[in-house]
């Protein structure tokens, strides 16, 4: 026969256990990142070190799940989602967010920044944290990091490519938002909108005559099948943001945060190590099979062209502040 004291302690033991496990699952939080990448491109074993590592720092409190091959959607919905406050997260880039605020587009044009050691700094310029705020604050969308640099973009053809004028007529695959299309416009090519996928195709039946892409884009895609020549005009360093709700973020526990912030740039920095090295491995393995390289570019020439991009976009103003602050040029 169990006693009423004996009763009323394990009642009260099982009270405390159920308020206990509510208070560790109040503090327990999840992020579900999507990105477009495949299961085997450097950047998503890169987002789950991100994540394995601030599930470590919390304890498990904090978990990222990681989804490839935009397994959660399309990055507008994606977006739309955040800033409406739902726990998603999505690897975007600067060509995107300047449709919120316009300035952020700067750092996707034309030499802007000319190493990842560059793009790093840009963190310590109080222009760029002030478009964050903006971002947050009016756009409901919270940049945790950009330390995730993709590579230089070049030009990659049926023909040589070493001057603006050598890419005159040449219609050319780009992204659809106005930074990427002013920017290939202003080099010397007519700017085409298509879908990653769109450009196998589109080059074999010829309703394009090149794309700007990273190398290891043309060995994923087999591109090197439908063109010849790999022009290294290094014209864009392609600087990917990791993007979450500010909601979101601002519920999390300030250490929460600050890991979520940390580990990003640590993994972000570390993976684009990665993309360099698989960037000339790439290189080499389309040059073994026969592609072209073009080195020898009028750099000097393209940086001038690219000026134009700037002013029609408005950007210029931008440009030189944020250099201005970091003494780039």
């Amino acid at each position: 026969m169990i006693s009423k004291t004996t009763s009323l302690a394990a009642t009260v033991a099982l009270g405390i256990a159920v308020l206990s496990a509510s208070a560790f699952a109040a503090d327990t939080y999840t992020l579900r990142f999507n990105h477009v990448l495949g299961p085997r491109e450097p950047f998503h074993k890169g987002f789950q070190t991100w994540a394995d590592r601030v599930s470590q720092r919390t304890n498990g409190g904090l978990k990222i799940d990681v989804f490839h091959s935009a397994q959660l959607g399309v990055e507008e919905d994606i977006i739309e989602q955040m800033r409406q406050g739902a726990n998603i997260g999505q690897n975007t880039d600067a060509a995107r967010l300047g449709m919120y605020v316009p300035s952020m587009a700067v750092i996707n044009a034309p030499y802007f920044v000319t190493s990842a050691a560059d793009a790093y700094r840009l963190a310590d310029s109080p222009t760029v944290k002030a478009w964050e705020r903006e971002l947050a604050d009016k756009h409901g969308l919270q940049v945790v990091c950009f330390d995730w640099v993709q590579g230089f973009r070049n030009f990659y053809t049926k023909k040589p490519v070493r001057t603006p004028a050598d890419l005159k007529g040449l219609r050319i695959r780009t992204p659809a938002a106005p930074i990427w299309q002013e920017s290939i416009r202003a080099l010397g090519a007519e700017p085409v909108a298509l879908n990653f996928g769109d450009v196998y195709p589109g080059l074999q039946q010829g309703a394009i005559d090149g794309a700007e892409l990273v190398y290891p884009n043309i060995t994923a895609g087999n591109l090197r099948e439908v063109i010849t020549h790999a022009n290294e005009t290094k014209h864009i360093l392609l600087v990917n943001f990791e993007v979450v709700s500010a909601k979101w973020f601002n519920g999390l526990p300030k250490d929460y945060q600050t890991a979520l912030v940390e580990e990003c740039r640590a993994a972000g920095q570390e993976t684009s190590a990665a993309i360099e090295d698989a960037t000339q491995k790439a290189k080499t393995q389309l040059k073994d099979k026969g592609m072209t390289i073009v080195e020898d570019v009028d750099m000097a020439a393209f940086k001038t062209a690219g000026e134009k991009a700037y002013q029609a976009l408005g950007l210029t103003e931008a440009r030189d502040k944020v250099w201005g602050e970091l003494g780039l040029k």
